[in-house]
């Protein structure tokens, strides 16, 4: 049975949690009203991302924009919202950890609350400055619609990352991202083909919500896209930097047949004996 999954483009406002926060509630409102179950917001949609002014060092500013997972006004908004449209929601938000750390994090939340929250293992460029790494693998959640994975980013970059999602029986692996721009967006740039190949070669859902607007510099890909277990887009694409909703209908449970057609199978025919330099080096 078809679900309608969203993705929501989103123009984040830098130290702005309220404006944030209103403008994700009103893409899950619309997100909802095209009848979708589960909503992917971006990377960092409650903080902004490039941390740092000419008199706050970055990490002084994401702290003082950070929130622990527990009392989060971010994930309660989100709960009241999931509650509201009978939906689940993924989203990215800047994280205080109970040890004094801060995590570029993203949480699963639906009408019972915060089911899961995944820590960014997988830090790009400067954001090692500010955030300290995950340590855990990504969280498989079984949702009412489907077993739903979270990463974030840079993460979808490590076919690992996305194999061991797959090997954990997600159906739909959701990613908030914020993909800066590295030229004119199109259809083909690295970051979609990125997420294209983890879901071909894992034969499951991604749902990628990025950012746009530019922020203190830095112009982003934009490119939310919604993928089949095939690798072809079901929805964008978007190659424009504004605010946009995309929705697909996705047959989730489709992701459990590994089938490549014949005797062809991605899971069966997989050789882990051979894998051993990946499979062995050090944590």
């Amino acid at each position: 049975m078809d679900t309608v999954i969203a993705v929501a483009q989103l123009a984040v406002v830098i130290g702005e949690p309220g404006t944030n926060a209103a403008a994700a509630a009103a893409a899950v409102a619309e997100a909802a009203a095209a009848g979708a179950r589960l909503v992917v917001l971006p990377e960092l949609c409650d903080s902004g991302y490039v941390f740092g002014t000419p008199t706050q060092p970055a990490r002084a500013e994401a702290r003082g924009l950070a929130t622990p997972a527990a009392a989060s006004p971010t994930l309660r908004g989100w709960r009241e919202e999931a509650a509201k449209h009978e939906l689940v929601i993924v989203g990215g938000f800047c994280e205080l950890g109970d040890d004094g750390l801060l995590y570029n994090s993203a949480a699963v939340v639906d009408a019972a609350g915060t089911r899961a929250v995944y820590r960014k293992a997988h830090l790009w460029d400067t954001e090692k400055l500010v955030f300290a790494a995950g340590d855990a693998p990504p969280p498989v959640v079984d949702t009412g619609i489907g077993r739903v994975a979270v990463m974030i980013c840079y993460d979808l970059e490590f076919p690992e990352w996305a194999r061991l999602a797959a090997l954990d029986g997600a159906d739909l692996i959701a990613a908030p991202v914020n993909w800066p721009a590295t030229g004119a967006p199109r259809p083909d740039s690295p970051d979609v083909l990125e997420a294209r190949a983890d879901a071909a070669a894992n034969g499951v859902f991604v749902a990628v919500a990025d950012r746009c607007r530019r922020e203190r510099g830095v112009n982003w890909t934009g490119g939310s896209v919604i993928v089949s277990p095939n690798g072809r887009p079901l929805a964008g694409p978007v190659l424009a930097d504004a605010p946009a909703v995309l929705t697909a209908a996705c047959d989730l449970h489709q992701a459990r047949n590994k089938s490549l057609g014949g005797a062809a199978d991605r899971f069966a025919d997989r050789r882990p004996g051979l894998y051993g330099r990946v499979l062995d080096e050090p944590a």
